[in-house]
């Protein structure tokens, strides 16, 4: 059963529709799968996942996406259910959001606020609830062995490890830790760091001024015994 679906943006990973709410999908374990179908949307918008069609599994359930035309199309549904299915329901939805014109829907700026196309999200997803309809059985039965040759596969999990460790690399190459600063090869410590840029500036003009002070006495003294 389609449980779940996102329609976004590619080129700045916006969710621009979900098709309508039902009751018995108001839970937390869907808001936590609507936040990990997100993710996926922003992770393909920033060129992480690079393939127009790949299956994500996750838990005992798989996100489905297909990328047309600069727009992500994403679905969940238990593992169990057929996976050409899934991609039927995908390609009927980029059929019908094909038809609206592409400067609507660069105009959109606000998440979820494609309404128009909810209502279309749920009437599709109607005929794809119950897999033993003849016309699914047609689906599952067609021999179109090529179609579905250039889809991968990946675990969710896979996927937030990478992101994770590109987050890391990220940080670490933009952290003024990384820089090499001023005192560390000499002062051990940031505070022995503070300290030293405080009262160096004072010190040396203390030292300037005692052998300043020094110089003038000796010259002082020698001009004293030289006149004698």
């Amino acid at each position: 059963m389609v449980k779940l679906t996102i329609v976004g943006r590619v080129s700045d990973g916006l969710p621009l529709a979900h098709g309508p709410r039902y009751v018995n999908e108001e839970n937390e374990g869907f808001s936590f799968y609507k936040q990990q179908g997100e993710f996926i949307l922003k992770e393909i918008s920033r060129g992480a996942l690079q393939h127009s069609k790949t299956i994500i599994r996750v838990d005992h359930h798989c996100f489905y996406y297909l990328v047309e035309n600069g727009i992500t199309f994403i679905t969940l549904s238990e593992s169990s259910y057929p996976r050409k299915l899934a991609f039927h329901y995908l390609q009927d939805l980029q059929k019908e959001f094909q038809k609206f014109d592409s400067s609507l829907i660069e105009k959109i700026k606000r998440p979820y606020s494609f309404v128009r196309f909810d209502t279309i999200i749920g009437n599709v997803r109607k005929q794809y609830i119950d897999t033993r309809t003849q016309a699914n059985l047609s689906k599952l039965n067609a021999n179109n062995s090529n179609q579905h040759l250039d889809i991968v596969t990946e675990n969710l999990t896979d996927i937030l490890a990478r992101r994770r460790n590109s987050g890391k690399i990220t940080s670490s190459s933009s952290s003024p830790s990384s820089t090499p600063r001023a005192f560390s090869s000499i002062w051990g410590s940031p505070r022995l760091e503070v300290i030293a840029v405080k009262w160096t500036p004072i010190t040396i003009i203390l030292v300037v001024t005692i052998v300043l002070l020094w110089a003038s006495l000796i010259m002082t003294e020698s001009f004293v015994i030289s006149s004698l």
